[in-house]
């Protein structure tokens, strides 16, 4: 039951973030291995990219995606959070005095947030090539030209197989356990100290609004440029033996943007990465707290 209740959660925030997510991935490939000033800005900030985006392609545009991001949002926030909750069920995340073990908190989100990446990686690969996709001149990366994400997996899969669907999931579980293990461990360790202080307990989820915003800031300082690293990863071309034709890995990628990019590349579309971020660890996290004490409760009378 955890691992649904986190699903649901993630899958309810997912939708409201979605729009910012495209916003994002396109910021964060455009000028792509071009040093500054030598390609074409289509997006200048989030609002002239919505703009852009719409005129161009649509209103409906900036939720492409959405349906990979929903089953994405299912499947690694009801590991991840499925997991992180059995942790503190066994009681591996408390001390003596119930208070969050700050370190034990970070592992856990970590561990449970690798896990989640692992499993939910092939709807990031499919999700993040759809959301780049767009008219040709606005276009940025690598142009995959899928129809949806039922097309976009039997085509990865018939040309590469199931190795196809899990190309960069390494960069996923890096990404995915460094932004876990900031959002989980903040929320966690605010949201108890407001508690047993009284602070933000107008309401019964005021601490979790507070705290899961300052997780939201966490998380983005912390999992941006290893955002923009998977985003290159995935969108990538590849040649005929399923190799990246741009980047053969993590280091490679992360080199090759330092070389040509400059270090500041690493936090290309954290503008919207944080708009997307904060409403939807809100979200997420009030979500999560609210479908805990749904579930309780149930239980309680059965």
């Amino acid at each position: 039951m955890d691992f649904i209740v986190g699903g649901v959660a993630g899958v309810g925030a997912g939708f409201f973030s979605n729009p910012f997510d495209v916003v994002k991935t396109r910021m964060q490939l455009q000028g792509e291995l071009r040093a500054k000033g030598k390609h074409a800005v289509h997006y200048r900030n989030i609002p002239h990219a919505m703009y852009t985006i719409v005129k161009h392609d649509g209103v409906t545009a900036l939720q492409k995606g959405l349906v990979p991001a929903l089953w994405f949002q299912l499947v690694v926030n009801g590991v991840r959070l499925g997991i992180y909750q059995h942790a503190d069920d066994f009681g591996l995340l408390r001390d003596e005095h119930n208070n969050t073990k700050f370190v034990n908190s970070l592992f856990f989100g970590c561990i449970s947030g690798m896990c989640g990446g692992l499993c939910g990686s092939p709807l990031q690969l499919v999700k993040t090539q759809l959301m780049s996709y767009s008219s040709e001149k606005i276009a940025v990366g690598t142009q995959h030209a899928h129809t949806g994400m039922v097309y976009a997996m039997q085509k990865i899969y018939n040309k590469n197989g199931l190795a196809g669907l899990w190309r960069g999931a390494h960069g996923m579980m890096l990404r995915n356990s460094i932004g876990s293990a900031a959002q989980i461990a903040s929320f966690a360790v605010c949201k108890e100290w407001m508690d047993d202080n009284n602070v933000f307990q107008q309401s019964k989820y005021m601490s979790s609004f507070m705290a899961s915003n300052i997780g939201a800031l966490g998380k983005t300082v912390f999992l941006t440029p290893m955002d923009v690293i998977m985003t290159r990863l995935y969108n990538q071309a590849i040649d005929a033996n399923g190799r990246g034709v741009l980047y053969s890995g993590i280091i490679d990628c992360a080199k090759k943007i330092t070389q040509s990019e400059g270090l500041l590349a690493f936090y290309k579309g954290i503008g919207p990465s944080y708009l997307r971020q904060a409403p939807h660890t809100v979200l997420l996290l009030v979500f999560w707290d609210m479908l805990k004490d749904l579930q309780k409760n149930i239980e309680l009378h059965t």
